[in-house]
């Protein structure tokens, strides 16, 4: 089966592109992050299943 170019570049541009830092992300609090998947869950699905 051919390839789209050779092997011998395979990986080219990403080892060319420049570091950047991933951005500190923190997760939500559980108690926040419980309520926004049980309004997400069950309060909306309840407004779909209604209208």
């Amino acid at each position: 089966m051919p390839s789209h170019g050779s092997l011998t570049k395979a990986g080219k541009v990403r080892s060319q592109t420049p570091k950047i830092p991933a951005r500190p992300r923190r997760s939500p609090v559980p108690r926040l992050r419980n309520w926004r998947n049980y309004r997400r869950r069950v309060l909306y699905a309840q407004q779909v299943q209604g209208s």
